[in-house]
């Protein structure tokens, strides 16, 4: 889903408008707008589409767009392709200008005073991630926060700025260099004031084929392939939804467990289907899955005290023993 051109739908408050501007729900803290850089010639992967190299079942551009779901505008600057969700698109001047180029290509369509700046190689990086580094800049007085990798190196396309940094460092640029094509970023970073937040995770970037198979291998160990599925369907379905997982894993382990085992993905789907009749948010589905969950331990109750009562039993005939709110029948012909 590719946002070519601006919405027309009257009842739209901000049709017509530059997609840049148009207001969008923010989750929590200031408003920020997010820019990933995406037309990299990617040498080291032989001139592959690196932004739509997949890595779990996902474009690797895609996986950097869930990271800043929540920015106000998300600016993209490459030549349009499909994607996971609506973006902006912008290209520098000359294409293929370089980090400097392109950075100040799409800050030309940004508004908020936060910008998240982002290379669109970053297989890990994450929505905690992108609110960590905001919040830094929050409580800082810095231009900007970068994270840095294992080696200590700051990692400036993995990083939030004050617009207005950004923006008198590339004038001051233009003003020496004449233009920005052809400069490296650190002629840019190296004149702002910089606070660094460490996560050799998070700044993992692939540059070579082998970066890609690393990525491929450590999605599916064990302590990662659950969350990285889920977010990968979550991703195809356009679903927006923070579940807790844990909980629908222990409803279905008692569906599996106390009724049989293609009862927990046939509950998992229902509690999924009762949700959305509901308000369809995280609530809707704690609160079927606790009913669910509940009505399973029920079952499994009636199959344990089945089964006990059905041994010698009580009274040592094999009968099942009657309910603790029923009575016999005493009719004649009853039974």
């Amino acid at each position: 889903m590719t946002e070519f051109e601006d919405s027309e739908d009257p009842d739209d408050p901000g049709a017509g408008a530059d997609p840049a501007r148009r207001p969008m729900p923010v989750a929590g803290g200031a408003a920020y707008d997010a820019v990933v850089l995406a037309g990299g010639a990617a040498r080291r992967l032989g001139g592959a589409d690196k932004p739509g190299v997949r890595v779990g079942g996902r474009a690797l551009l895609d996986r950097v767009l869930a990271a800043c779901a929540d920015a106000r505008a998300t600016v993209v600057v490459a030549d349009p392709r499909p994607t996971a969700r609506p973006v902006v698109w912008t290209r520098e001047e000359p294409p293929g200008g370089g980090p400097l180029a392109a950075l100040d290509a799409g800050l030309r369509r940004t508004t908020a005073d936060h910008v998240v700046l982002l290379s669109a190689d970053l297989p890990f990086l994450g929505r905690h991630t992108v609110e960590g580094l905001r919040d830094a800049l929050r409580r800082s007085t810095a231009d900007g926060v970068v994270l840095t990798d294992a080696d200590g190196r700051d990692q400036p396309l993995v990083a939030v700025y004050r617009s207005p940094a950004l923006r008198r460092g590339l004038t001051a640029l233009i003003d020496r260099h004449g233009a920005l094509t052809g400069l490296p970023l650190r002629r840019l970073t190296a004149s702002l004031d910089l606070t660094r937040i460490t996560d050799p995770v998070a700044s993992f970037d692939c540059d070579t084929w082998d970066d890609i198979a690393t990525a491929r291998a450590r999605i599916r160990e064990h302590g990662h392939v659950l969350d990285e599925w889920i977010s990968a369907v979550k991703d195809e379905l356009g679903i927006d939804l923070d579940v807790d997982t844990g909980v629908l894993l222990d409803l279905a382990r008692d569906a599996a467990h106390g009724v049989a085992r293609p009862a927990a993905p046939l509950t998992t789907f229902l509690v999924g289907y009762a949700a959305a009749r509901a308000d369809g948010d995280r609530e809707a589905v704690a609160e079927a899955a606790r009913k669910a969950a509940a009505l399973a331990l029920r079952w499994a109750d009636e199959e344990a005290a089945g089964t006990t009562s059905t041994g010698t039993g009580a009274t040592g005939t094999g009968a099942p023993d009657a309910a603790p709110d029923t009575t016999p029948d005493t009719r004649p012909d009853a039974g």
